[in-house]
Order: structure tokens, then C-alpha cells, then sequence
């Protein structure tokens, strides 16, 4: 089955042979699209990933399991940081919470149990009483609760929407790395073991250019 997976990944393979560290991606092998805006950036410390995400989305909550392996091949090199979206009839609120959560040291703990609530409680995650009774269970006061009601992070879950739109996301989960490598699993009939590895890829490479 690995072999299969590798075949696959191989035979989507993109080669891409641009100027390095002057806004362009240099010679980094993976599956990805090369967005004309913003610019590539890497540090050649540290490379920054943004993953634009649903709650109400399957595939982000099988891709979640993913997350740690990834960072763990690449201990304190990796900056990840969560884009919070949704889609159609679904609701702001579950992506506020997450905010709400991360902005009082508990954005992991929010995410974690938010999937859960949808996709093993099988909870409405749209509904406020049911937010904050995540927020109780994680160790969040009733402030929670009432910034929450008061919609504090409203204006935030709109810009992550309007960012989204910015870097032309249409499916969930969608990851950009170093500023401008945008990847889904959408390649991959969204294996999430062959998506996991051209993450894997596509910053590993990154990471050798400053070798």
C-alpha cells in the first residue's frame, strides 16, 4: 500500500526552478500551485504554514492527526498557524470560540474539542449553549461565554473569510507554505497519507535550500 501511495505521489510530482529568496520560490519538489500574490518568504530559519480550515469539515478533522507528525519531523522549524473558515449554511461561531480560545492559551484544546463535539458527540457546534459548554470543559471562565455572545471575534471570522478569498481557497483543508505554496488534498483523491508526505516534501525542501 506505502509503495502505491509513493507511486502516486510521484507521478504528481511538480518540479519548480525559480530565483530563490528574492519573492519566488526556489527549486522545491512537491504538489502545488505557485500563487502570483503574496510573495514566497522563508527566513532560512523557520518556515510558516497556514492552513485554512473548517470545523464542520471531515477531511480537516482527519487531517488534524497529521499536524503533530508534521511538526515532529521538523522540531521548532515549523510556524503553524490556523485560518478558521466555513462554508455555505454553516456557522461563524465554532471559529470564533477557536479564536476566542487561542487568544486566552487554549486555542488547541478549543480545536480538539470542537471536532469532537461534530464529529463523535455529534453535537450543533453553531449553537452557542453547546460553545460554552466546551468552554467549560476545557477550563474557560463565563467570560468566555459572554465575548463569545457578544461576538468579540465576529470581525475576525469575517477577514478569515475574506482572506480565504485572497488566496483563492475552494476546499478545506488548504495549506500555504512559506507565504505563496498553496496545497489540498485535492490531488490525491484526498489521501490524507499522501497529502501528509507532500507537506512533508515541499518543506523539507525548503529547509535544505539555506544547506
Amino acid at each position: 500500500m506505502a509503495v502505491k501511495k509513493m507511486i502516486v505521489l510521484s507521478l504528481l510530482l511538480v518540479v519548480f526552478s525559480l530565483p530563490a529568496y528574492a519573492g519566488e520560490a526556489p527549486s522545491i519538489m512537491g504538489v502545488y500551485t505557485k500563487l502570483p500574490w503574496p510573495e514566497y518568504k522563508f527566513d532560512g530559519k523557520t518556515v510558516e504554514v497556514t492552513e485554512f480550515m473548517s470545523f464542520y469539515c471531515h477531511t480537516c478533522y482527519n487531517f488534524e492527526r497529521s499536524i503533530p507528525v508534521i511538526k515532529g519531523n521538523f522540531p521548532k522549524k515549523i510556524k503553524w498557524k490556523i485560518i478558521p473558515i466555513y462554508w455555505g449554511k454553516g456557522s461563524s461561531k465554532p471559529g470564533e470560540a477557536y479564536l476566542l480560545a487561542e487568544e486566552l492559551g487554549k486555542g488547541e484544546e478549543m480545536k480538539k474539542a470542537l471536532f469532537r463535539a461534530n464529529f463523535v458527540e455529534k453535537k450543533d457546534i453553531g449553537n452557542i449553549e453547546v460553545l460554552e459548554g466546551i468552554g467549560r470543559k476545557i477550563g474557560l471562565s463565563k467570560e468566555f461565554g459572554r465575548r463569545l455572545r457578544a461576538g468579540d471575534k465576529a470581525g475576525e471570522a469575517r477577514k478569515a473569510l475574506e482572506m480565504a478569498r485572497m488566496y483563492r481557497v475552494d476546499e478545506t483543508p488548504t495549506v500555504v507554505i512559506a507565504g505563496n505554496l498553496l496545497t489540498t488534498p485535492h490531488p490525491f483523491n484526498h489521501n490524507i497519507d499522501a497529502f501528509r508526505q507532500n507537506i512533508l516534501m515541499i518543506i523539507k525542501g525548503i529547509l535544505q535550500q539555506d544547506k
